[in-house]
């Protein structure tokens, strides 16, 4: 799928966005409705003169539903379709300043990380020609080393020229992926094995990272296949061509205009107001007022510089069966002027989840199965039994929307999913009179079907 850039002079209108988004997404309108103004406020705020640029802040949202109606998707899809640095994150895994876990800032520098590796994949892609030209030239030289003498000898060295074009035209047609060849490698000696906070927690990944660059790095012989030596060679030819320093400028400047944090499960964290709550409730509402000078706009401290978080834009989600969004801080609140409800999944809605999404579970199982050679066929009446037994066990236990489709697929074809291979099965029906039956012992067992579906 094409993507468009945040930085281009053009972009997708909001019924262009939602219909890219109704590929992958069934129903939640509003909630497509309201993403996709979003994305598009971000591109018109990109072309506006930069004081009125420094003004304008995003509108963040709150999506308010029931798990597995498409919260999460949403906000992935969104990231995805803009090719903008994305970052999700449960707000549970925090933990207020004091306290041993994880504390907000690091979110950012999590989606900075997400914005290096983006941007240098862009680059990479800039210099995709030269890189795999050079790397195929270092493996024909491993392949059929240099011979010295051929020079001052015009017939050897039109021998040695058609046996190096010979060698290329096998790397070409993958004939040599398994030869082994010898590449040398670099590889940062760090004597520290592992090291901790006073608290028994890890420190960031990142500081890690900033401790190899302090030791020398040492050079290694590595014997390995073809394959291999391709990805190392090319990791190598990256190095020399990309400059990290634009790229890490490049990506800070992503994320402080297009970043998109995903807050899952912040419902979890409301709560604890008043009455001179204890326990737990402290430490929630801690993070949410760790939470609020992020969301409203900060400067954070990463190994690669500072971050600006004025203009990163926020979708937090919650189903809040046990609370409600105004049990929220206030001054939280008011940075999500935003609130959709998503609604509940019903019967026709999984039919279509099945059969008109982008990759679809059955497209999936079709495509799975037939790399046994077993051609899976599945009849509109059978889809339709399977979002009706959806829409049931949905009802009579735990409803986790969409997510009980994977279940009973996942049941539905275990049987064949495991014969395939010897049977070989060719054409396979799936019928309703097919659903039924393997499906039956399972549906009837209430306590059985607690735990399979």
């Amino acid at each position: 799928m094409r993507v468009k850039q945040i930085e281009q002079r053009s972009m997708w209108t909001c019924a262009e966005i939602v219909a890219l988004l109704d590929r992958y997404i069934i129903g939640q309108d509003d909630a497509k409705r309201s993403v996709a103004i979003a994305l598009r406020n971000r591109w018109r705020r990109m072309q506006l003169p930069d004081e009125m640029r420094q003004e304008v802040i995003p509108n963040n949202i709150i999506l308010i539903g029931p798990t597995g109606v498409g919260k999460t998707e949403i906000a992935r899809r969104l990231s995805q379709l803009a090719d903008l640095p994305f970052l999700k994150v449960e707000a549970t895994k925090f933990t207020e300043k004091g306290y041993v876990g994880r504390d907000v800032d690091s979110m950012v520098r999590d989606l900075l990380e997400n914005a290096i590796s983006l941007v240098r994949r862009r680059q990479e892609d800039r210099h995709a020609v030269d890189i795999d030209t050079a790397v195929e030239e270092r493996l024909v030289d491993l392949l059929f080393p240099p011979l010295s003498g051929v020079e001052s000898d015009p017939d050897r060295r039109a021998r040695w020229e058609r046996s190096r074009e010979k060698i290329r035209s096998q790397l070409r047609e993958g004939v040599l992926d398994e030869r082994e060849v010898t590449v040398t490698a670099e590889q940062s000696k760090m004597p520290i094995a592992n090291i901790f906070t006073s608290a028994g927690e890890e420190f960031d990944a990142s500081f890690g990272e900033s401790l190899k660059n302090m030791f020398p790095k040492q050079r290694t012989e590595k014997k390995v296949t073809v394959t291999k030596a391709r990805t190392l060679l090319r990791e190598q030819e990256a190095e020399q061509r990309l400059d990290m320093d634009q790229i890490v400028a490049e990506a800070t400047d992503l994320v402080e205009n297009g970043g998109i944090v995903f807050l899952d499960e912040i419902d979890k964290v409301a709560g604890g107001r008043g009455g001179g709550a204890g326990g737990p409730d402290v430490s929630r509402e801690g993070v949410q007022r760790d939470l609020l000078p992020i969301v409203e706009g900060s400067t954070v401290s990463t190994k690669h510089g500072p971050v600006k978080t004025d203009h990163i834009l926020f979708i937090a989600a919650g189903a809040f069966h046990m609370s409600k969004p105004s049990d929220l801080i206030p001054e939280l609140q008011g940075r999500f002027p935003i609130r959709v409800e998503l609604s509940s999944l019903t019967e026709d809605d999984f039919v279509r989840i099945l059969r008109d999404t982008e990759g679809s579970l059955i497209k999936q199982y079709e495509a799975l199965l037939g790399v046994d050679g077993c051609e899976l066929v599945v009849a509109e009446e059978a889809l339709k039994e399977i979002a009706r037994l959806a829409s049931e066990l949905n009802k009579r236990m735990e409803n986790i929307g969409a997510r009980r489709l994977q279940t009973i697929l996942a049941q539905l074809l275990d049987d064949v999913l495991f014969h395939v291979p010897e049977s070989r099965t060719g054409r396979l029906d799936v019928d309703r009179a097919f659903v039924a039956e393997q499906l039956a012992d399972i549906i009837e067992d209430e306590d059985l079907s607690r735990y399979i579906l």
